[in-house]
């Protein structure tokens, strides 16, 4: 029996969130595309292929932000005096 220390446990938390919010924004991003495509564009495939990009794409984001929260744009860390 294996024992696992509590920061396995958080990487591995913060892994399956970034995997399910990977693959729920990614599909929101491809139903957006089917819908745009299908009344908009004439069944062309690039809204498709660009609106699933653009979930991944945030989905990859908000993975950086949750394993690195210090990465947050204007956040500043000051020193206590």
């Amino acid at each position: 029996m294996s024992s696992v220390s509590s920061s396995e446990n958080k990487i591995g938390q913060l892994t399956d969130k970034c995997a399910a919010n990977f693959v729920v924004k990614s599909a929101a991003g491809l139903g957006v595309g089917v819908l745009t495509s299908a009344i908009l564009f004439k069944r062309r495939t690039w809204p498709i292929t660009l609106f699933t990009g653009f979930g991944a794409g945030y989905a990859y984001s908000d993975c950086n932000r949750l394993f690195n929260p210090l990465a947050i744009p204007g956040l500043k860390i000051q020193q206590q005096q």
